[in-house]
C-alpha cells in the first residue's frame, strides 16, 4: 500500500517582522494544544500535560500581576496554537480520503472531531472520578477542566478550518491571517464572511475579538462543571456533551459553506 505524503499545513506561523511575540511558556502550551487537535495520542496524558503547563502559566500570570485571569491565559494559548495546527488543505484531505466526495470528507471530519472531543470530555470526567476517591486531589480539578476546554477548542478550530478547505471556501491571506480567521470563525460559531478579503482579516484579532475569544473560553469552561460529577457520571456526561456540541458546530459550518455553492 503506498504511503501518503506528509500532511501539508494550510496555515503556518507568520515569520514576518512585527508579528506579535509570545512568551516561551505560552508558545510551549500552544504547541501542546495544537498537537492535541491532531486526533492522536492518549487523551488523559495530553490533558495532564496541558494541565501542568496551565497551572505553571497561571502562577506566572498571578506573580506578574497580569489581568484577565484564567480566561485570558486560555485565550493567549489558543491564539498561539492556531497557526501551529497542522491544517490540511483540500488536496491533502483528498489524499487522506481517497475516492470520497468533498461532502463525504466533510462528514468524516465532523465525525472524527466529535469523537476526539468526546474522548477529552470522558478523560477529564474519569480523572474527576478518581479524585472524588481522594478529596485533596480535587484542588487540581479546575485546571484539568481548563486543559480540557483548551483541547476541545483547538480540535474544533481545526475542524472549522478543514471544513473551509475541503468545501472550497478557504480563508485568504498569509498563514497568520488564515489562522486568525479560522479562530474567529470558531468563536462566532459560523463560517467565515465571504465578503471579508485578506485585508479585512488582518485585524480580525483586535481588542474586541480577543474579548470575544476570552468570553467564549470562560463560558465553555463554566459549562463543563458537570464533567466533575462523582464516580463515572462526569465521564459519561463529558463525552456526550462534547460530542453533541462539536457535531452541531461542524454541521452548522458545513451547511453554511455548502449553501454558498453556485452563487
Amino acid at each position: 500500500m503506498p504511503r501518503l505524503p506528509r500532511r501539508r499545513p494550510a496555515t503556518e506561523p507568520d515569520p514576518r517582522p512585527g508579528a506579535e511575540p509570545t512568551s516561551d511558556g505560552t508558545a510551549a502550551l500552544g504547541e501542546l494544544a495544537a498537537r492535541a487537535a491532531d486526533g492522536d495520542g492518549d487523551r488523559r496524558a495530553q490533558l495532564a500535560t496541558l494541565a501542568r503547563g496551565l497551572a505553571a502559566g497561571a502562577r506566572g500570570v498571578a506573580a506578574g500581576g497580569g489581568a484577565g485571569g484564567a480566561g485570558q491565559l486560555l485565550a493567549d494559548v489558543l491564539t498561539d496554537a492556531a497557526p501551529r495546527m497542522r491544517i490540511r488543505d483540500a488536496a491533502t484531505l483528498r489524499l487522506h480520503h481517497p475516492g470520497r466526495s468533498a461532502d463525504e470528507i466533510a462528514e468524516a471530519l465532523v465525525r472524527t472531531a466529535a469523537r476526539t472531543t468526546a474522548a477529552f470530555g470522558a478523560a477529564v470526567g474519569a480523572l474527576a472520578a478518581v479524585q472524588f476517591a481522594a478529596p485533596p486531589t480535587l484542588l487540581a480539578a479546575p485546571v484539568q477542566l481548563a486543559a480540557e476546554t483548551l483541547a476541545v477548542a483547538a480540535t474544533e478550530v481545526k475542524l472549522v478550518a478543514e471544513l473551509h478547505e475541503i468545501l472550497g471556501d478557504p480563508a485568504p491571506g498569509s498563514g497568520a491571517q488564515r489562522a486568525s480567521a479560522y479562530l474567529m470563525s470558531w468563536v462566532r460559531q459560523r463560517a467565515l464572511d465571504p465578503a471579508a478579503g485578506a485585508a479585512g482579516l488582518s485585524a480580525v484579532l483586535g481588542a474586541a475579538a480577543k474579548r470575544e475569544l476570552r468570553t467564549m473560553l470562560t463560558r465553555r469552561a463554566g459549562r463543563g462543571l458537570t464533567k466533575l460529577a462523582p464516580f463515572l457520571a462526569g465521564a459519561v456526561a463529558g463525552g456526550v456533551v462534547n460530542r453533541r456540541v462539536t457535531r452541531s458546530l461542524g454541521d452548522k459550518v458545513a451547511a453554511e459553506l455548502r449553501g454558498r455553492r453556485g452563487r
